[in-house]
């Protein structure tokens, strides 16, 4: 076994990743260099599909009490602006501490098992792969809506890979037309939480905080009225869902609906936009589809390996574990670059090729082990969809300026992508 050296002028490289458009070329270094780089005493980084993969699926990894990030100290020293550390931290920055830690124990994605089985078992038994089949006639009714009202000039998130989703989630969720605008924007606020504690800057805390209490207050009124009068909504389900262990609590459904809305549509946006992007910069991948529209699945799950909505898994080490040849302590965080972990040359020849003609390759835009995603089948089914529906646009489609990424850390999507059929 390895006891890796620590090399902190790697933190450098890692802040780099964290601001580019086009992450994928330092990615390669990355993986270049050596599987594991441990750039701080608690933190290892991985970049190959294996290492990533064994982490994932290791009983040793899993979620640890928010605390302090090791970064902290570290990360004005590579030029980036690091949040007040908890000495400094302003009460509001405290009393959101606290709060976050309480939505973590309710939140499946953030919970070891016992508590992240019996909470994803429930979610399952309302979730279910007949309530997904359900709502392909409105995804498709929606799409063609949403698609047909395109003109000669549009930008493909605005008008389509944002509103789709947002439509799905918010009709599964059972949330009123009129109420989607202001529930989108607490939304696209609470999405922060997802990137790393260290990279969230006070001002982030605050609008996020805002949001969390504005759509727990809007969902704390939904529930009881979905309580007494069910619909055929998620909500309802979640209600009324029960198995040998209980119920959820109004506070677990809350969380999960926050998830499920944040996940349902912030990473359907990036499939769906990444889909589009990587097709037009491949006019022969665009023309095959275009010669056989059966290869939409196909194309859809090369790009979820080529360019995942999700760029980052973080886990903290539960107990002294390896991964491979390297030894990882107890209390140490592991960092996967699922981005690079895709791109991995041991998963086959020229992997930063957008080749869906070729046999599929594995990834792990998913996720992997027990935490894999509940909504994977939706999200691959609207960007499915999407992309038959937008087949004669693309066709004569071309970009008008380049696309502008979102400025997230974990959830890479286009902010903007301006296309013309006009001549």
């Amino acid at each position: 076994m390895t006891d890796l050296e620590v090399r902190p002028e790697e933190l450098q490289a890692l802040a780099v990743l964290f601001g580019l458009g086009d992450p994928y070329p330092e990615y390669a270094k990355w993986r270049a260099r050596q599987s594991v780089v441990r750039p701080h005493e608690k933190l290892f980084v991985f970049s190959r599909y294996e290492d990533c993969a064994a982490v994932l699926g290791s009983s040793a990894f899993g979620h640890a009490p928010r605390e302090a990030s090791p970064l902290r100290s570290l990360w004005r020293g590579v030029g980036r602006p690091a949040p007040a550390a908890p000495d400094t931290a302003s009460a509001a920055d405290a009393d959101m501490a606290v709060v976050t830690a309480q939505d973590n124990a309710s939140n499946m994605l953030r919970l070891n098992p016992p508590d992240h089985t019996r909470l994803r078992r429930l979610v399952s038994r309302a979730l279910t792969p007949a309530s997904v089949r359900a709502l392909m006639p409105r995804i498709e009714a929606i799409t063609g809506e949403l698609v047909g009202e395109l003109g000669p000039n549009f930008d493909i998130i605005g008008d389509l890979a944002l509103p789709l989703p947002v439509r799905v989630i918010s009709e599964l969720l059972g949330i009123p037309e009129a109420d989607r605008p202001m529930v989108v924007t607490w939304a696209e606020q609470l999405s922060r939480s997802i990137d790393p504690g260290f990279l969230i800057t006070p001002e982030d805390r605050v609008a996020m905080r805002t949001a969390r209490d504005s759509f727990h207050e809007y969902l704390g009124a939904l529930i009881p009225k979905r309580r007494s009068e069910p619909g055929d909504d998620l909500v309802s389900a979640l209600v009324h869902v029960h198995d040998e262990d209980g119920t959820l609590t109004e506070h677990e459904i809350i969380i999960t609906c926050r998830l499920l809305l944040i996940a349902g549509h912030e990473t359907t946006r990036g499939l769906i936009g990444g889909s589009v992007l990587a097709l037009l910069n491949h006019p022969a991948q665009l023309a095959a589809l275009w010669a056989d529209p059966d290869l939409v699945e196909r194309c859809v799950e090369e790009a979820l390996r080529y360019d995942p909505p999700i760029q980052l898994l973080v886990r903290s080490t539960l107990e002294d574990t390896t991964v491979g040849d390297t030894t990882v302590p107890a209390g140490a965080r592991a960092l996967m670059l699922v981005g690079a972990a895709n791109r991995d040359e041991a998963l086959g020849d020229d992997p930063e090729d957008f080749d869906f003609l070729r046999p599929a390759r594995r990834h792990l835009s998913f996720g992997h082990g027990i935490h894999f995603c509940l909504g994977a089948p939706l999200g691959r089914a609207e960007a499915a969809i999407a992309l038959r529906h937008l087949l004669p646009v693309l066709a004569e489609a071309r970009m008008t300026e380049p696309p502008v990424w979102k400025p997230h850390t974990v959830l890479r999507g286009l902010e903007r992508l301006r296309l013309t059929t006009s001549n």
